[in-house]
């Protein structure tokens, strides 16, 4: 069995360094049979995105909080979330929301305008003769199958889990949750880096429209409103719907990810990792795709933990009995010692989903 997850690992690393490098051939091609100069700068948005570059900045600056926090809104005078955003739950998703916003700027601040220069001293915007195009689908695919690796680990890892559970530990989806992560998980957001320094290269335009476009795919994947739903009742509308589900991440793709079971055959949580595309799960064959949504979200053993336990695990460790954040509690199934075995009670596991 390792043998044959170890095989499959290895098959869909080497995949996935052919699709990292799909982008960088086609430059390269660009110029080799474009005959275009490479010293020239090619960053310059084509003439009928020009008119939108002013939008995407605000979009980028404040426009999608206001988004997030009117979609939350609008879903709350829905009554999309029932009466589940209680107690431990609004603390967790609200200080998930604003904590990111005061933690992270400064992190990538540091990163990228003391770590990188001092790293790579003399390749600042060494990557400014990439056209627009060229640049924009080099850092929507490193960007984004650098995340789907990252999230699927925290999946299949046992010790990683423990930092990504906190987002799947609320039972109801939203743009309430949509935030809810372990601040170890959002710090080492690992594409967050890589786009970072892709931006000191020289590719800030592209950078800014991927994420963009991705902030908007990846929050109306997490939205409790079912937007997709339309594509799958009209019959005119199939084939649409069967190229986009396969393309990017929706509501029926990613709820069927934080559903609290995968029984029922719609559930799916060991797999539908993709963030702004789900072309990964197709490619790597951890997809599903039934077009329904669950009935229920969440982990079933989750204990509603404390919201600092959850936001802030393992510095500080859940009081709650039975839960997974709790002191003592193991996060990968050792078996004990058989010398400690009979003086020490079993520790208590959680599988990661």
């Amino acid at each position: 069995m390792a043998a044959v997850q170890n095989s499959k690992l290895t098959r869909d690393l080497t995949i996935s360094l052919f699709i990292y490098s799909l982008p960088v051939a086609a430059i390269y091609l660009y110029f080799k049979l474009g005959g275009a100069a490479v010293s020239e700068s090619h960053i310059t948005l084509p003439s009928f995105l020009e008119f939108v570059q002013p939008v995407f900045a605000n979009i980028r600056t404040w426009g999608l909080t206001v988004f997030m926090i009117v979609l939350g809104l609008i879903e709350f005078g829905a009554g999309l979330y029932d009466d589940q955003w209680t107690g431990e739950e609004r603390k967790i998703d609200i200080v998930s929301f604003l904590a990111p916003k005061l933690i992270l700027p400064p992190v990538i601040a540091f990163f990228s305008l003391t770590a990188l220069p001092y790293l790579f001293p003399n390749l600042a915007g060494s990557l400014s003769w990439v056209p627009f195009w060229g640049g924009f689908f080099l850092i929507a695919i490193a960007d984004d199958l650098t995340q789907y690796w990252y999230h699927r680990l925290h999946h299949q890892v046992p010790f990683l889990w423990r930092f990504h559970r906190t987002h799947h530990s609320a039972p109801y989806m939203g743009m309430a949750m949509a935030s809810r992560q372990n601040f170890i998980y959002t710090i080492f957001f690992s594409q967050i880096y890589l786009t970072a320094a892709l931006t000191y290269l020289g590719l800030g335009l592209p950078a800014l429209f991927v994420l963009v476009i991705k902030s908007f795919i990846t929050l109306g994947a997490h939205s409790s409103i079912a937007w997709d739903k339309p594509f799958y009742k009209y019959r005119i509308l199939h084939p649409i719907a069967w190229v986009l589900e396969r393309l990017i991440s929706t509501p029926a793709t990613h709820h069927a990810h934080h559903a609290d079971t995968s029984g029922d055959g719609v559930g799916h949580f060991k797999g539908n990792f993709g963030n702004m595309f789900f072309i990964w799960d197709v490619i790597f064959g951890t997809g599903l795709i039934t077009r329904k949504f669950p009935e229920s979200y969440g982990m079933k053993s989750y204990k509603q933990e404390e919201w600092y336990a959850q936001f802030l695990w393992p510095i500080f460790k859940s009081k709650k009995e039975g839960s997974a954040l709790a002191e003592g509690v193991l996060s990968v199934p050792l078996k004990p010692k058989e010398a400690l075995v009979e003086t020490a009670p079993a520790p208590v596991l959680e599988q990661a989903h």
